[in-house]
């Protein structure tokens, strides 16, 4: 979880303000967190307490209301109605990383991810986003390699995995969609030697930077055993005190202290 917060912040400055590159500074001040990582920290807080998830993402995004919500997304949260909007945007993977810590097994990750997804986004390619980004965070934590990871998401998600991030990035502009999304951003982590060089490679794609970086930082988190303890402090020091708390309870719970010494 905290992988993903790591990357919504590293990439908030880029969403609009693309750089090709992956020689930047990771953190700068104008750095902020985003709807990326507001949801996210709803979804740990529904899963820690049971609450509704739904009935908590209308009352963070009221919270936080200058976020950065996609417009579906603010007339579903403004709107009365708790039924689903069929999305098929990239914000149901963005936010499940999570599910991914708290359930025991791949089959019931695989069915938490989507039923954490449909508030939402019920639309097919939503929730096959959501799947596989919650599949490869639940493979990284329990051991598997990356071509056990990449296996799994091409078998059992059609998404192809086989360009690299240097063919990617030329041509590679904004897209809100789950599969312009996932498939990237599991490229990226892919392609990672650490988490930093995960987050920096997400970033370096371009697009839609933060949720690109925040889905892959999810997975490096897993698979690399943790954020290395100076991103992750610095990553703390940029949510406020709720969200801060809600992380780090979720983080001691169910992940450890989420960081490591690397």
């Amino acid at each position: 979880m905290l992988g993903a917060l790591t990357g919504d912040i590293v990439g908030s400055i880029y969403e609009w303000n693309n750089i090709k590159t992956t020689d930047f500074p990771l953190f700068q001040d104008h750095c902020r967190f985003t709807d990326d990582s507001v949801l996210t920290v709803a979804l740990a807080e529904a899963i820690l307490t049971g609450a509704s998830y739904g009935t908590l993402m209308k009352s963070y995004c009221r919270r936080y209301p200058d976020a950065g919500y996609g417009g579906s997304f603010l007339r579903w949260v403004q709107s009365d109605s708790d039924c689903p909007y069929n999305s098929w945007g990239n914000g149901a993977a963005m936010r499940i990383s999570p599910v991914a810590w708290a359930f025991g097994s791949l089959a019931e990750v695989l069915q938490k991810a989507e039923e954490y997804s449909v508030v939402t986004h019920s639309h097919p390619e939503g929730i096959r986003g959501a799947q596989a980004t919650a599949a490869a965070v639940y493979l990284g934590r329990t051991g598997a390699s990356k071509k056990e990871i990449c296996r799994f998401v091409t078998e059992n998600f059609r998404y192809d995995l086989s360009p690299t991030c240097d063919e990617i990035r030329p041509g590679y502009c904004f897209d809100v969609s789950c599969q312009g999304t996932v498939p990237q951003a599991i490229i990226s982590f892919l392609e990672s030697t650490d988490f930093e060089s995960a987050i920096r490679l997400a970033v370096s794609l371009g697009g839609d930077s933060d949720t690109l970086a925040a889905i892959t930082g999810g997975i490096a988190q897993a698979y690399y055993h943790g954020v290395p303890e100076p991103i992750a402090a610095r990553t703390l020091a940029f949510l406020d005190e709720p969200l801060r708390r809600v992380t780090l309870e979720f983080e001691e719970k169910f992940v450890g202290n989420g960081t490591n010494k690397g």
